[in-house]
C-alpha cells in the first residue's frame, strides 16, 4: 500500500455524489490507500447532525480520518496524501508545472464548484425562490464559464492528461466536474480537449472505482 502500515485504519466520511468526496476517492485509489467509507447523506442533512459536527465543526464532506487526524477540505486532504505517500505524485516539483497544475485545479475547485454545490442550490431554491429551470441554467452557466478557460489551458498540454504523462491534481478535480456537467446536461461540444482527457482518465481503474455509480449506497 505504498508505504502505508497495513494496520492503519483510514476512514472517509463520504457522500457518493459530492464532487469533493469524489476527488478524495480518486486520490486514495491512485495512492493505493485502502479505506472504509462512512456515508453522510447530504439529502438527509446528516452533515448537520450534532454527532458529525462534533467530528467536523464545519459540517462538510469529505472528512478523512487518517494517522490519528481528522482531515477536511478536499484539496487539503489531497495535499496531505501527496506528502504522506509521495508516489504517484499529484503535483510536479517543477515550479512552473506546479503553478500551472494548481491553477487548473483551482479553476474547478474554487471558481466552478463552490457556487454550484448543494447548499448554494438549496439557498437559491428555499431562500430566493428560484425555480428549478433557472437553477439549472445557473449551474450550466458557471460550468461553461469555467470550462471555456480550462479548455484553452488543456489545449496547450502535451501529455494525455492535464497533469501531463500521469494524472495529477487538476485531473482529480476535472473528472468529478465533468460528471456534474453531464448530470446537468451541459453541452460539451466546445470542450473537445476536456472530453478527450476525461475519457482517458475515467478508463483508469482508480478513477472508475471512485465513480458515484460504483460507490452509491444500495437502494
Amino acid at each position: 500500500m505504498n508505504g502505508m502500515p497495513a494496520s492503519e485504519a483510514v476512514r472517509l466520511h463520504d457522500y457518493f455524489r459530492s464532487s469533493a468526496c469524489y476527488r478524495v476517492r480518486i486520490a486514495l485509489n491512485l495512492k493505493g490507500i485502502a479505506y472504509d467509507s462512512v456515508s453522510v447523506d447530504l439529502r438527509a442533512a446528516e452533515q448537520s447532525a450534532p454527532a458529525y459536527r462534533a467530528l467536523n465543526p464545519q459540517g462538510f464532506v469529505p472528512m478523512l480520518e487518517m494517522d490519528g487526524l481528522k482531515l477536511t477540505q478536499s484539496l487539503a486532504i489531497i495535499d496531505y496524501l501527496d506528502a504522506r505517500v509521495p508516489e504517484p505524485r499529484f503535483v510536479s516539483p517543477d515550479p512552473v508545472a506546479r503553478s500551472r497544475q494548481l491553477a487548473m485545479a483551482l479553476m474547478i475547485a474554487c471558481d466552478i464548484h463552490p457556487i454550484n454545490n448543494l447548499r448554494v442550490l438549496n439557498y437559491l431554491k428555499r431562500e430566493l425562490d428560484v425555480a428549478e429551470p433557472a437553477r439549472d441554467d445557473w449551474y450550466r452557466h458557471w460550468i461553461r464559464e469555467g470550462f471555456a478557460s480550462l479548455e484553452t489551458m488543456a489545449a496547450a498540454e502535451s501529455g494525455p492528461y492535464l497533469g501531463g504523462k500521469s494524472p495529477g491534481i487538476a485531473d482529480i478535480c476535472l473528472v468529478p466536474q465533468m460528471y456534474n456537467a453531464r448530470r446537468f446536461e451541459v453541452a460539451l461540444d466546445d470542450f473537445p480537449h476536456l472530453v478527450r482527457i476525461d475519457a482517458a482518465l475515467t478508463a483508469l481503474p482508480a478513477f472508475a472505482a471512485a465513480h458515484p455509480d460504483a460507490v452509491a449506497p444500495a437502494g
